[in-house]
């Protein structure tokens, strides 16, 4: 008589703690992104159990490289901000605000010297966004988000490069090479993502 009513009993807790776990909100979230302009990044993000879990803090971390022709491009994105969820589950429509840098190495491999000669350069360009966004996460352990957005800022037009080439050191003015979502005001955000939650 003991075992069934112990089997009874254990069917009842299991049934009962799976009840509350899917009630649950998934606070946690850890996952990738893939779109513009991050290529590709980690995502993390935590939903806050204040304020009836409609905001979550987030980070994204991409690097990666591109070429542009004779131009490569190596570039890290990183954006960190709040998103504010409409429901009280951590999960659906949601906006978001942020913070965004897009640090940018751009080496020009075919600088052409007053002598004629081919050379290269390298420099630095790092392009400061504010974010704004929209979005849709699905619920449970295994999620899956879309993104669209906007990044306001003021990406230069170009940039000024030191080449060398044969110990004779040249400054080029270049147009910044093609990157991904990057316009003149700005950048476009659009990405999908999937991860776990917990």
């Amino acid at each position: 008589m003991k075992k069934p009513l112990l089997v009874l009993l254990a069917l009842v807790f299991v049934q009962f703690t799976s009840a509350q776990m899917e009630s649950s909100s998934k606070r946690i979230s850890v996952g990738a992104k893939v779109g513009v302009p991050n290529i590709l990044s980690l995502n993390g993000e935590i939903v806050l159990p204040i304020l009836d879990n409609h905001f979550a803090p987030f980070i994204d971390y991409g690097a990666f490289d591109i070429e542009d022709g004779d131009t490569e491009v190596g570039l890290n994105y990183t954006e960190f901000g709040l998103n504010y969820y409409f429901g009280s589950k951590g999960k659906g429509f949601y906006i978001g605000a942020g913070i965004a840098e897009l640090s940018t190495d751009v080496t020009f491999n075919d600088l052409e010297f007053d002598d004629g000669t081919i050379g290269s350069g390298s420099v630095g360009l790092d392009i400061g966004t504010t974010n704004l966004k929209l979005g849709l996460k699905t619920g449970g352990v295994l999620y899956f988000r879309i993104e669209a957005g906007y990044g306001l800022g003021s990406p230069p037009k170009t940039i000024e490069v030191i080449g060398t080439a044969n110990g004779v050191t040249e400054t080029f003015i270049e147009p910044i090479p093609e990157i991904p979502g990057v316009n003149e005001s700005g950048l476009l955000i659009g990405n999908i993502g999937f991860g776990f939650s917990f």
